[in-house]
C-alpha cells in the first residue's frame, strides 16, 4: 500500500489549506485513517482521525478549525485546515491502519507565517 499526500504549502495566519492523501496498491481494508504532524525535534502527534464508521477525533489544538473526511470507496482522506496559526507549522503525515498493518505517507510541509 502506498500513500501519496499533497496540498501542503505556505500560508499566512488565518488562511486555509487542504491536505489530501490517496492510497494505492493492493486491496486493503482500512479501519482508521488519520493525519499526524511533526515539528523537528519533537514527537509525531495525532491531529485528527476518522474511523470506517465515520467517527472523528481531533486534537484539542485543532478542534473547530480542522475537518477530516474520508472517501472509503476511493481510499482517500483529506484534512481541511482553516484559521491556521503559526503553531500549526509542521510536516503533516497521513496514516491508514487496518487489521495487523499500518502505513504512512511521505509527509507534506505546512508553513504558517504570522
Amino acid at each position: 500500500v502506498q500513500l501519496q499526500a499533497s496540498g501542503g504549502g505556505r500560508v499566512q495566519a488565518g488562511g486555509s489549506l487542504r491536505l489530501s492523501c490517496a492510497a494505492s496498491g493492493r486491496r486493503f481494508v482500512f479501519n482508521v485513517m488519520a493525519w499526524y504532524r511533526q515539528v523537528p525535534g519533537q514527537q509525531r502527534d495525532l491531529v485528527a482521525l476518522i474511523t470506517s464508521g465515520g467517527r472523528t477525533v481531533y486534537a484539542d489544538s485543532v478542534k473547530d478549525r480542522f475537518t477530516i473526511a474520508a472517501d472509503n470507496a476511493k481510499n482517500t482522506v483529506s484534512l481541511q485546515m482553516n484559521s491556521l496559526k503559526p503553531e500549526d507549522t509542521a510536516v503533516y503525515y497521513c496514516n491508514v491502519a487496518g487489521t495487523g498493518a499500518a502505513y504512512w505517507g511521505q509527509g507534506t510541509q505546512v508553513t504558517v507565517s504570522s
